[in-house]
């Protein structure tokens, strides 16, 4: 089992890495650790590049999550584990595949914030809750105005599903994880005390007039 373990955890990584800020570099000829707010995800893209440069991103970055925990799913679910060991490997890879997001060894270990991938995993995990999960993700950013809010609810979407998953592990990484969102996003809420965070609004006003 310790094998399926560190399997999982390497595969999660992997994928994770995977960016799709890469890709749009790579079309668009501008490195998004360079400008903005000098974050490898898709809202700097849109805020830098535009909505469809956002949205390409975005697609990339939540297929990589929603893929690889899709595919331990299909695998482990047919080695006949348990339900709470097949939650574990579950959680695991999703928690690897925002690690590799966020930490990218290519980039120094400074990727992005892990918002498109966790909704990719989300959706894997339990495309119901996911649902939810990503309503609450726009309500919440729209009534607030502010993305990080939004993001927030997603970390809790997860804890949610970790609580009724069977075994304690989920709820352990589901927290582990959440922590670090917070971590991740301190940025954000320095920004907001100095009143200098880029609102939801502006950034599409901003878009449509570019657009």
């Amino acid at each position: 089992m310790w094998l399926w373990i560190v399997g999982v955890l390497l595969w999660g990584y992997a994928v994770g890495c995977l960016h799709g800020s890469v890709v749009a570099q790579k079309i668009s000829g501008v490195n998004l650790k360079e400008t903005g707010v000098k974050n490898a995800g898709a809202s700097n893209a849109t805020i830098v590049l535009g909505k469809k440069f956002g949205a390409l991103v975005a697609v990339i970055d939540i297929s990589k999550g929603a893929g690889a925990v899709l595919l331990v799913h299909y695998f482990a679910e047919n080695a006949g584990f348990s339900e709470a060991f097949l939650a574990l490997l579950l959680f695991l890879t999703a928690a690897a595949a925002v690690i590799g997001h966020n930490f990218p060894f290519y980039m120094n270990f400074n990727g992005g914030k892990g918002t498109a991938t966790i909704i990719g995993v989300l959706l894997a995990i339990d495309w119901q809750i996911g649902l939810i999960g990503f309503a609450l993700f726009v309500v919440v950013a729209l009534i607030t105005d502010f993305l990080v809010f939004g993001v927030l609810m997603l970390y809790v979407t997860l804890i949610a599903m970790a609580v009724l998953a069977d075994g304690y592990w989920p709820v352990v990484i589901a927290t582990l994880l959440f922590a670090i969102a917070i971590w991740k996003h301190l940025e954000n809420f320095q920004r907001m005390k100095e009143r200098s965070e880029k609102r939801v609004s502006m950034v599409f006003r901003k878009n449509k007039t570019k657009n």
